[in-house]
């Protein structure tokens, strides 16, 4: 499937021979076929399903860009595809890097200009972080694209080191066991929300994309903060990962093994309804994909 040079997807060409990237590509490509499979984002009845593929320039996005499509190539995902990139108008933006990879790439594609940098500066105070508002600015521009092209879906490249550090941030700061979820629907209930890299690794997005030298694009908004609250907590991750090989994977698995019956929630477990000398509810427990 990896090896015929005759039957690759532009965004694949000059990839590395080595066995090394083989093996990575492959458990990338495994990974996002299982989060798609797992948690039903094709649906199968459906006439025509199109996702807008949100690319920032980053190595996340380009990643999730260059498996969807491989995907897409190979008959394993009949959906049509759309990247978009959100040029938020950051000073230094090098606002021709994107379009020129995607036509040399083949890739359907659409630019949007919108200056939120502004508005987040304006509005956020000084010393506090721009992550929130940023977001939010960026997903309504999102989702308002995604109408205007008929997508049915948003698809974002947040991979499973993100999805932890905001289990962990929503634990210490925000009283509250919850995370982002690889399959939503948004507030007005009109769009799907996709994470499709959701079992993949951050350090397989960069060195895949590392290896495949795609323009790698900085932010310089959020990103050049110090003492953001997730960039405290990927600092406990790591330092959990170096004293425990596999630490994150576990983690991971937990978050797909919940059981309501052993929390503290009574909105998600009748406590009050247990009675001596019935048997406890049994709580079935899903399925969990091997994670590589």
């Amino acid at each position: 499937m990896f090896d015929n040079a005759d039957d690759i997807h532009p965004l694949f060409e000059g990839a590395p021979k080595s066995t090394e990237f083989k093996k990575l590509r492959k458990r990338i490509v495994q990974g996002v076929r299982e989060a798609v499979e797992h948690y039903g984002m094709v649906e199968p009845a459906a006439e025509k399903q199109k996702w807008l593929v949100c690319l920032s320039g980053g190595k996340d996005s380009y990643t999730l860009l260059a498996v969807l499509h491989e995907l897409k190539w190979r008959g394993l995902l009949p959906v049509e595809l759309l990247a978009c990139n959100l040029d938020q108008g950051q000073p230094g933006f090098p606002a021709t890097v994107l379009p020129e990879f995607l036509e040399r790439m083949g890739v359907p594609h659409r630019i949007e200009y919108q200056d939120t940098y502004s508005i987040v500066k304006e509005k956020v105070p000084a010393g506090r972080t721009y992550c929130a508002l940023c977001s939010r600015l960026r997903r309504g521009n999102l989702y308002r694209i995604a109408r205007e092209e008929g997508c049915t879906a948003v698809v974002l490249g947040h991979h499973r080191d993100d999805i932890l550090e905001t289990f962990f941030m929503n634990l210490f700061h925000g009283g509250r066991l919850a995370t982002m979820p690889p399959k939503l629907v948004n507030e007005e209930g009109d769009l799907f929300l996709f994470r499709p890299l959701a079992h993949v690794a951050e350090a397989d997005c960069e060195k895949f994309a590392h290896a495949m030298k795609y323009p790698i694009i900085p932010c310089d908004l959020c990103g050049s903060q110090d003492g953001l609250q997730r960039q405290q907590v990927k600092q406990i991750l790591d330092g959990w990962e170096r004293n425990s090989p596999g630490r994150r994977q576990v983690m991971f698995r937990a978050l797909m093994n919940a059981r309501p019956s052993h929390l503290l929630d009574p909105k998600l477990f009748d406590f009050a309804g247990l009675s001596i000398g019935a048997p406890e509810e049994q709580e079935a427990v899903p399925e969990i994909p091997e994670l590589r």
